[in-house]
């Protein structure tokens, strides 16, 4: 290969490795144009007034979160943990159901992308490294978001599931999570308005889960089941689960989030719409799915 041919190559690679926070950045700045339009038509339908009209346009105007989100991810080369169309899958909800309560498991690269694209409405993570909170809220202030501990490890995942089967205090019927100790999948001792929120969309995609000893995403699978299935508004709650390529992954959404409730499969990412309780016809069988 020639010397010109090499320096055209590393321009291209090093080009390409742009391509998905622009298009992120884009992807945020269009739900926000997206959103005013549609929104200010809205009101201008109902009201003739330029007064209103001009209300309207300042009041779904992009909020700070949003724009900190297009300066940051059209400025760096660090892409989000999720591609671009397990990031679409979210993102279609999102337009529905925005302004919501959002529920992220993990705090990463992509968390302003997840804030702007709720803008106005509740989206918190949670996460299991101090340290690393510390260290993105110092980048982003503006980012709600709490450091958790957890009880499980990776390594017990096939002993939890028979932990499940024989505790009652962990079936479907029974189970809570505040104060829950004597099921070891329920998460305790989390912030209050992890348990005082009803949820309307759920993101797992920590904690960790790949060397034994990482607290695995065996809890947070169960936990989203529990507060899905005990929701006490209308509809149902939206449980995505990244990384289902793995097989613990695979196995506890199999068993807790049910393939009956699937309506969505994308990359590694896995969208679930889950029923409350009281819309079931077996509420008080001893087995999730």
């Amino acid at each position: 290969m020639k010397r010109e041919d090499t320096v055209k190559n590393r321009s291209f690679l090093a080009d390409r490795r742009w391509i998905v926070p622009i298009t992120i950045a884009a992807f945020i700045a269009g739900s926000i144009l997206i959103s005013s339009f549609i929104k200010t038509a809205d009101y201008s339908i109902l009201c003739s007034l330029a007064k209103t009209r001009s209300t309207a346009v300042e009041k779904y105007s992009a909020t700070p979160i949003q724009l900190q989100a297009i300066i940051h991810y059209a400025t760096s080369q660090i892409v989000p943990q999720q591609n671009f169309q397990e990031i679409s899958v979210t993102f279609d909800v999102l337009k529905k159901r925005s302004p919501c309560n959002f529920l992220v498991f993990g705090l990463g690269y992509d968390s302003l992308m997840w804030s702007a694209l709720n803008p106005n409405g509740n989206t918190i993570f949670l996460e299991e490294d101090q340290k690393w909170v510390q260290t993105v809220l110092k980048d982003a202030p503006s980012l709600h978001a709490h450091a958790v501990k957890y009880r499980t490890q990776l390594k017990e995942a096939n002993d939890l599931l028979n932990h499940y089967r024989s505790e009652p205090s962990c079936y479907p019927s029974k189970a809570y999570l505040r104060g829950n100790d004597k099921c070891r999948l329920a998460l305790t001792g989390f912030p209050d308005e992890y348990y005082d929120t009803e949820w309307d969309l759920i993101m797992i995609d920590a904690p960790r889960g790949w060397f034994p000893e990482a607290p695995g995403r065996m809890a947070a699978i169960f936990s989203a089941a529990v507060m899905a299935r005990n929701r006490k508004g209308s509809g149902v709650t939206h449980v995505f689960l990244h990384d289902v390529n793995r097989r613990v992954e695979k196995l506890f959404a199999e068993e807790f989030l049910c393939r009956k409730y699937l309506v969505k499969s994308v990359g590694r990412l896995w969208h679930f719409e889950i029923p409350p309780a009281s819309n079931t016809s077996s509420p008080d069988s001893h087995r999730f799915c």
